[in-house]
């Protein structure tokens, strides 16, 4: 046997919560199988929270779970929100590393092999950074004073735009 047959690949999650994703999440997946199929380095588990979603979202993620065991998906009784959701799916991954990616897009799956090897070369968090906004004025302005004013009460400095 070759040495590289005798590797064993490491295994990467990937997380993302949902609420009301119907129509993003088939998509999604696809997207993130075809990055991974690319990075033969790497075995990936998916782990998808929902909260609590009164559409079609937890039927579809049960379809995927039940055609790929790569597949897990939590099911909430409740919405328990943009901070508590991602935090729960963090923690029940089982991957030498985890990525963040949001159910509705805005954190496309193509960035996967870019974080991972930043990842490979040393940092331990990588965050990916909006650089442009398609929100409306006011929306633009809440935001930046958000940032500022959550950089003036923190006690560590806070990347504005990322995820």
């Amino acid at each position: 046997m070759t040495e590289n047959c005798m590797q064993q690949k490491i295994l990467i999650s990937i997380t993302s919560p949902c609420f009301n994703e119907e129509e993003n999440i088939e998509e999604l997946y696809k997207r993130v199988v075809k990055v991974m199929e690319i990075l033969p380095e790497y075995d990936f588990e998916y782990v998808f929270i929902d909260n609590a979603s009164t559409d079609n979202t937890v039927e579809i993620l049960r379809g995927l779970a039940s055609k790929d065991p790569r597949v897990k998906v939590i099911v909430n009784t409740r919405n328990f929100g943009h901070i508590r959701s991602p935090y729960w799916g963090i923690i029940n991954t089982m991957g030498a590393a985890t990525i963040y990616l949001a159910s509705d897009l805005q954190d496309p799956p193509e960035l996967i092999p870019g974080f991972l090897q930043q990842w490979k070369d040393g940092y331990k968090i990588i965050l990916a950074v909006k650089p442009v906004t398609s929100t409306n004025p006011v929306m633009h302005y809440l935001r930046k004073t958000y940032y500022i004013l959550l950089d003036k009460i923190s006690d560590v400095s806070i990347t504005k735009d990322a995820t």
